[in-house]
């Protein structure tokens, strides 16, 4: 194999791994936000039950 060639393939793969890391990141930051989006949805339930605590829970059911 000649230089060119071995620098090229060496090139490739250090761009395939920067992107596969990129994606990675951008993955991870999204998983953050949805995290951080459902405890904000937990949250918001909560307070919801602290001021009206008696919605919720019984459930009327007739057969």
């Amino acid at each position: 194999m000649d230089i060119a060639g071995l620098s090229m393939g060496l090139s490739q793969s250090r761009f395939m791994s920067d992107v596969g890391v990129a994606v990675l990141a951008k993955s991870l930051d999204q998983a953050e936000n949805v995290g951080s989006m459902l405890t904000d949805l937990i949250d918001s339930a909560a307070m919801e039950r602290s001021v009206n605590p008696e919605l919720g829970g019984n459930i009327d059911i007739r057969i």
